[in-house]
């Protein structure tokens, strides 16, 4: 299967930045597992400044709703998700859905700028 997503962490030292090679994801239940309580996301160093979330180009264009494949960009706090509107929209909706029920992590949801930390 091949990745829809690549996930890269950026820190800042001084006048040193490092950027993690990217991280890549499958489906979007890897990310919401990644992001759930006692996923991989609370391991995250707290040097890290900024994570973006780049979802690949889709490998069909969308021919009947071209719209759904312009390029966007959503930040949430020191998160930003880039790629595909249709990706981006569906993944913020399912973020919404998740933190209602209680299915995000503290740690996603404080670098999200939405915990309590």
């Amino acid at each position: 299967m091949k990745p829809i997503l690549a996930v890269e962490f950026r820190a800042k030292a001084g006048d040193y930045e490092f950027n993690e090679e990217s991280v890549p994801l499958h489906s979007p239940e890897e990310l919401f597992n990644y992001v759930a309580p006692g996923g991989g996301c609370e391991s995250i160093p707290s040097e890290v400044e900024e994570i973006r979330m780049v979802f690949l180009p889709p490998e069909h264009p969308n021919v009947q709703t071209p719209i759904a494949d312009v390029p966007a960009t959503l930040q949430l706090g020191m998160v930003i998700f880039t790629g595909p509107l249709s990706d981006i929209v569906q993944t913020a909706e399912q973020i919404l859905d998740k933190a209602g029920r209680g299915e995000l992590s503290e740690s996603f949801l404080t670098v999200v700028g939405a915990g309590s930390a």
